[in-house]
């Protein structure tokens, strides 16, 4: 697997001329994620969240993937990943649904496996609960990794969120105070910056929110939206703003309402061009 790896056709991060980026996000199973939308189990079949993968990164203006090794590799395998960007996500210890959710310990990739196997980035999500002692373990955890990856001159994608328990179930504070709180914690993670994006989601008063800090971000898609023009209009307004360099979504695109895959990605990957 690994010679399969390192005989991949690799591209640049952002090749000279290109702005922003479209990665397709594909490692909430992991996690134990596996609804999208009003589909529960959507993500449960693999063979199916597969295919719906390989149509997303053969549309044009698609740079790449993010994923657990047992995706990238299924990808890999076939071909797939062939000049596409793939970023290897990294902590997946915090099991949705679990009383140690917050403890999102590093059980996927490693910047150690990532350089091995020839990934061109690592992604990790940093949930700051104030009331749960696991946090600093995640943060510590977290940091750590920035300064690895940036010691192999690679971007570590950060995804912050302030969080806590509702009857028992962490949930993720999307005002801008909690969110512009989360990314400033998050750009101080490790030795050095140099290396490091976020990945942040759509929120009020994004302008405020962006200003939080310098560094380059990617938006995230979340959940599968009721009113996807409604959802589209807010990526392009964001897409505007500086600081913001494209888009990380998964299952908004993978398995939309209508399950028009191809159009869903097309439509997505046209307001990259709109945006800055």
């Amino acid at each position: 697997m690994v010679s399969a790896a390192l005989e991949r056709r690799r591209r640049l991060w952002l090749p000279e001329g290109q702005n922003n980026l479209m990665i397709i996000a594909a490692d909430h199973p992991a996690r134990g994620a596996l609804r999208a939308g009003d589909r529960r189990m959507a993500m449960a079949d693999r063979r199916d969240l597969i295919g719906r993968l390989r149509i997303a990164l053969e549309r044009p203006g698609v740079d790449g993937i993010l994923g657990t090794a047992d995706i990238i590799e299924d990808l890999l395998l076939l071909g797939a990943l062939e000049d596409k960007i793939v970023l290897g996500s990294m902590n997946r210890g915090g099991l949705a649904g679990t009383v140690f959710e917050i403890d999102d310990r590093f059980t996927s990739y490693t910047a150690e496996s990532i350089v091995r196997m020839g990934l061109d980035a690592g992604k990790m999500l940093l949930r700051i609960d104030p009331k749960d002692p696991a946090t600093v373990r995640t943060l510590e955890s977290c940091a750590r990794a920035v300064d690895e990856l940036a010691a192999a001159g690679l971007p570590a994608v950060v995804e912050p969120f302030l969080s806590h328990r509702v009857e028992g179930h962490v949930r993720n504070d999307l005002s801008p105070e909690a969110m512009i709180r989360a990314i400033s914690v998050a750009s101080g993670l490790g030795g050095t910056s140099a290396y490091t994006w976020l990945k942040v989601p759509v929120v009020a008063e994004m302008e405020r929110v962006m200003r939080a800090s310098t560094l380059p971000a990617l938006l995230l898609g979340g959940e599968v939206p009721e009113r996807p023009e409604e959802t589209f209009e807010c990526w392009q307004e964001a897409l505007a703003l500086p600081t913001v360099r494209g888009l990380v979504v998964g299952r908004s695109l993978l398995y939309p309402a209508d399950d028009d895959v191809l159009t869903a990605v097309d439509t997505a990957v046209g307001l990259l061009s709109k945006g800055n």
